[in-house]
């Protein structure tokens, strides 16, 4: 089935660089799907994704370097995010990636998406928004956090990033990132700060005894 829609949508030939891609190296359109499809649950702790084999032939005749980052976008909905790949082991016309992100990019399952890559500078600083106040009952919330974007390659501002504590999902902003508005985080010391949770209330000041 898979390898008749990628015929479908590619052509006999596959996997094809997107002709509007101009000088960008690669540039390609894969029918996306959850990366529970494939038993890979664990990748929902992170931003980093599968593709077909052909796309590392292609890459490697790039000569595009490590760590490979990737832009993602749906330019039915104007929305885009930045991702790592962890594995080529997808079937050809497919990709598999974090729930969360097809979300993100308000993809559903099969829809395509475009992915070329792309550079990133590395991210010296992030900060980070709680959508709700229960992620502050969690013990030590910093160090989960720090912790958590281990398995992040990239940080992208506007995206919704899910943060996985004991049986729990808590979804963090990206509200800032610097130097640019999305960073790598491989192998980089990134300084973090948090903003108040979006449904945070100030305590209401106790009335003074008269």
């Amino acid at each position: 089935m898979f390898n008749r829609f990628m015929e479908n949508v590619f052509g006999p030939g596959g996997l094809q660089p997107d002709p509007v891609g101009g000088n960008r190296p690669f540039n390609v359109q894969l029918q996306c799907f959850p990366v529970s499809f494939c038993s890979k649950e664990a990748l929902e702790k992170g931003n980093k994704i599968l593709l077909p084999g052909s796309a590392l032939e292609q890459l490697a005749r790039l000569n595009i370097s490590w760590p490979m980052l990737f832009e993602l976008s749906n330019p039915a909905h104007g929305r885009m995010t930045h991702c790592g790949v962890m594995e080529f082991s997808a079937e050809e016309g497919t990709c598999y990636m974090p729930y969360w992100m097809m979300q993100n990019l308000l993809l559903h399952e099969g829809d395509l998406v475009s992915i070329r890559n792309t550079t990133l500078p590395k991210g010296k600083f992030v900060k980070l928004q709680p959508v709700t106040k229960d992620f502050l009952d969690v013990t030590n919330p910093r160090a989960v956090l720090e912790n958590s974007l281990r398995n992040y390659a990239t940080l992208t501002v506007g995206d919704a990033i899910v943060i996985h504590h004991g049986s729990k999902r808590f979804e963090i902003e990206i509200v800032e990132t610097r130097p640019a508005k999305a960073i790598s985080i491989i192998e980089t010391d990134v300084e973090v700060d948090f903003a108040p949770p979006k449904d945070y209330v100030e305590p209401t000041p106790m009335p003074k005894a008269h």
